[in-house]
């Protein structure tokens, strides 16, 4: 029999008593005070979301505008067949509360320059769990952050593995890092986006260029590579809200545990970088 029969029995101390000598009561305590904002609900950012309410965050923002549907199975944490045709927003909201019934969600539809300030209100980070082929909606996220002094988190599936990027509201920023600017076309967007994430290419042996198919929007990804964006994020997101020292881009690090390699790459310049720029000729050629 389960010890507790209601969320009325639910005790929080209880419920993370097991990251008790990991972490600290205190800082046990500054993870259930802060909050959260996570734009995108779908391969990465609803698998964010369950880790952070496991890891004992106690408040959040969430966006997304999307529905779950078949396709989705293979890697999104609330896509079941209970769950098809239902808004990722709100049963990702239902998942938080059910592991955490004292949790509160502010649920939005999308993330829009209308909703920006209130989205990202009061919160200690925000995570980027925005479809790869989104270009505007990342932009928007990380200039909105900027401006407020958000840190933003981005781990990237990449094959079976994970590429992170954090940005710090004072250090390079997002369009800075991607080469990114007002005028170029969405293709042109994504490629920069595309060699930006994973600068060592540590999946290039088995996950060559050529499996990303910019116009039709679809590029391979499984659970391995969302599972490891999860712990990428839970580190990081714990380093930032009780105030350890954390590293931003140009600083990257790529995890694949298919090739057995972990890499740290500092990418001076960006994708300015030279060898950057012959990555995206050779990525652009692949993709016509």
């Amino acid at each position: 029999m389960n010890e507790v029969g209601s969320s009325s029995e639910w005790i929080y101390d209880r419920a993370f008593d097991r990251n008790f000598d990991l972490i600290s009561r205190d800082r046990q305590e500054k993870l259930r005070n802060a909050r959260v904002a996570i734009a995108g609900l779908g391969g990465v950012g609803g698998i964010y979301a369950t880790t952070l309410a496991r890891l004992g965050i106690g408040h959040f923002s969430i966006a997304d505008p999307d529905a779950f549907e078949v396709a989705n199975t293979n890697r999104q944490q609330g896509a079941t067949t209970s769950t098809m045709g239902a808004s990722k927003a709100a049963v990702m909201e239902r998942m938080i509360k059910d592991i955490n019934p004292t949790a509160e969600v502010r649920v939005f539809s999308a993330l829009t320059p209308e909703n920006a300030e209130k989205f990202l209100q009061n919160c200690a980070l925000a995570c980027d769990g925005i479809d790869f082929f989104s270009p505007l909606i990342h932009r928007l996220l990380y200039r909105e952050c900027r401006s407020r002094g958000i840190p933003v988190l981005n781990a990237a599936p990449v094959g079976f593995g994970s590429s992170m990027t954090n940005f710090s509201p004072t250090g390079m920023s997002f369009d800075e890092y991607f080469d990114l600017k007002d005028g170029l076309s969405e293709q042109e967007q994504l490629i920069r986006f595309a060699i930006g994430v994973a600068p060592r290419l540590l999946q290039y042996p088995y996950f060559p260029p050529k499996g990303i198919d910019l116009t039709g929007h679809r590029a391979p990804s499984t659970v391995v590579g969302t599972l490891a964006c999860a712990a990428l994020i839970g580190c990081e997101a714990y380093k930032v809200i009780i105030g350890l020292p954390y590293e931003s881009a140009p600083v990257s690090w790529q995890f694949d545990p298919f090739v057995r390699k972990f890499r740290r790459t500092r990418l001076r310049g960006g994708n300015r970088n030279i060898i950057q720029r012959i990555k995206k000729w050779y990525l652009a050629r692949m993709v016509r």
